[in-house]
C-alpha cells in the first residue's frame, strides 16, 4: 500500500510525517534533505556529525531578518548555542539569589541576575557575565502569578494585551494596547496590579490590534486540518506529533493535505494553555524534521535546551513558511479574546492565520509551538508561542530527536 505524502509542517516547525512512495519506499523530498532514513514507524533518522556548521542558507536567514552580515549571523548562532548550554549551570551557581537570566546580543554573553554580589564570583565562573538586581525570579514569578490569579477569576480587559515577569525590568510588565489607555477597565487593571505587586509594575504600549491566534479557514493543499481549521504540525514526538491547542479539541479527526486520515487529537487545551497532542497512524510516522521551505534546508531536532531572553529565533508554518527573530520575553500572559494563555514566549517573529501549530526552534534545540499574536509578514508583528518542554512534560511524550 502506498504510504501518505508528507505533510509539510509550519515555519520552523519540525517536519512530522515523512512518506514511502512505491515499493522501493523512497523518502519525500524532505526527509531525505536532511539525511533522515527510516524503516517504519518512529524510525531514527541518521545522526550528522555533532556541531556541524549552520548552512549558508540559513545564515542568510537570520541575516535577513536580524538585520545581520553572514559572519555576525555565524558568530551568533554559536554564541547562542553556547549560552544555552550554559544557562542552567549558571542558574545552579547562582541558587536562591538568581534572578533570571538573557542573552546580551552586544557583547554574545548570557547575562545572570543575581540579588546577592557574594553569588557572582560563582555565576562568573560558569562563564557568565552577572548583574546585581533586587528582586529574584521567583520573586517576579510569584508577582505575575498573582496578576493571573487575578484574570482567572475576573478576565482582564480587552485593552490589556498580555502581561509578564521581566528580569531586565526587574518587575512585571503590562502592555496596555494603544488607545486603550484611558479605558476605565484597564486603568482599574493597572491600579489593581501595583496594588497587589510586590516588584515594580511597568506600563509598556503594545499595538492597538489586539493579540489573536494564528488558525484559518480550510484552504487546499496545505498540511492539517481538523474540522474547518487549518493548522501546522509542530514537533515529532514518540507516537504523534505536537502543535496548538486551538487548532482542535481531545477526540477530534486530523487529515493531511491530501485529505487522508492521520489520526487524532489525543489531548488538548486551550484557553489557559495552548497546547495539543495528535497521534499519528494509517502509514504515517514521525521525523525529526522541521521543514524549510526552501529557504533553508530543512532542519535536524537534536533537543529542547531553552534558548535565553535575547537569542535569535526561528519559526516555520504552512503559510509563511521560513522567518526568524528574537526572543522577547518568557512566562507573558496572553490576553486573546477566548481567554488568556499563561506561560507563553513572546518573539519578535512574524506570523499569519494558519501558521498556529508550526515549530519554533533555536539552532538545532526545538523551543515551542507557535500559538497566536498580531501584525503580518508584511508590515511585522509579534508572536507567541506554547514552550515545548511543558507540552512534553504534561503528555508524558518523548521528543523524536536526530
Amino acid at each position: 500500500m502506498r504510504r501518505k505524502p508528507v505533510v509539510r509542517a509550519g515555519l520552523s516547525a519540525l517536519l512530522v510525517l515523512g512518506a514511502l512512495s512505491g515499493a522501493g519506499g523512497a523518502f519525500s523530498t524532505a526527509a531525505a534533505a536532511s539525511g533522515a532514513a527510516a524503516s517504519g514507524a518512529d524510525a531514527p533518522a541518521a545522526k550528522p556529525a555533532a556541531g556541524s556548521a549552520p548552512s549558508a542558507t540559513l545564515v542568510r536567514a537570520l541575516g535577513r531578518d536580524l538585520g545581520l552580515t553572514a559572519d555576525q549571523a555565524r558568530e551568533r548562532l554559536a554564541q547562542e548555542a553556547a549560552a544555552m548550554k550554559l544557562a542552567p549551570k549558571a542558574e545552579r551557581a547562582a541558587g536562591a539569589s538568581y534572578g533570571g537570566s538573557w542573552f546580551d546580543a552586544s557583547s554574545g554573553k548570557l547575562v545572570v541576575g543575581v540579588t546577592s554580589a557574594q553569588r557572582t564570583a560563582p555565576v562568573r565562573a560558569t562563564g557568565a557575565t552577572t548583574r546585581i538586581v533586587k528582586h529574584s525570579a521567583d520573586a517576579l514569578d510569584a508577582a505575575k502569578a498573582r496578576l493571573d490569579d487575578k484574570a482567572r477569576k475576573k478576565a482582564a480587559p480587552a485593552g490589556v494585551s498580555s502581561w509578564s515577569a521581566d528580569p531586565r525590568a526587574g518587575g512585571v510588565v503590562v502592555k496596555v494596547r494603544e488607545g486603550r489607555e484611558s479605558d476605565a477597565a484597564v486603568r482599574a487593571f493597572l491600579r489593581e496590579a501595583e496594588r497587589s505587586s510586590s516588584v515594580p509594575v511597568t506600563v509598556e504600549k503594545a499595538p492597538a490590534q489586539a493579540p489573536t491566534t494564528f488558525a484559518a479557514g480550510t484552504v487546499g493543499g496545505d498540511p492539517y486540518y481538523t474540522g474547518n481549521v487549518r493548522c501546522s504540525i509542530g514537533f515529532s514526538v514518540q507516537g504523534g506529533f505536537v502543535t496548538a491547542g486551538h487548532c482542535g479539541k481531545a477526540g477530534g479527526s486530523v487529515s493531511g493535505w491530501d485529505g487522508s486520515y492521520i489520526g487524532n487529537f489525543q489531548g488538548s487545551s486551550f484557553p489557559g494553555n495552548d497546547y495539543a497532542y495528535v497521534s499519528v497512524g494509517s502509514g504515517w510516522w514521525t521525523v525529526p524534521v522541521v521543514l524549510g521551505w526552501g529557504t533553508v534546508p530543512d532542519q535536524l531536532v537534536r533537543g529542547s535546551a531553552e534558548a535565553p531572553i535575547g537569542a535569535s529565533i526561528c519559526r516555520s508554518g504552512s503559510t509563511t513558511h521560513w522567518h526568524c527573530g528574537k526572543v522577547l520575553a518568557k512566562n507573558e500572559t496572553v490576553n486573546y479574546s477566548q481567554g488568556a494563555v499563561y506561560q507563553m514566549t513572546k518573539t519578535s517573529v512574524c506570523a499569519e492565520g494558519g501558521d498556529s501549530g508550526g515549530s519554533f526552534i533555536s539552532g538545532d534545540q526545538a523551543q515551542g509551538v507557535t500559538s497566536g499574536g498580531w501584525g503580518n509578514c508584511s508590515s511585522g508583528g509579534e508572536t507567541w508561542y506554547q514552550p515545548i518542554n511543558e507540552i512534553l512534560s504534561v503528555y508524558g511524550l518523548r521528543l523524536h530527536t536526530a
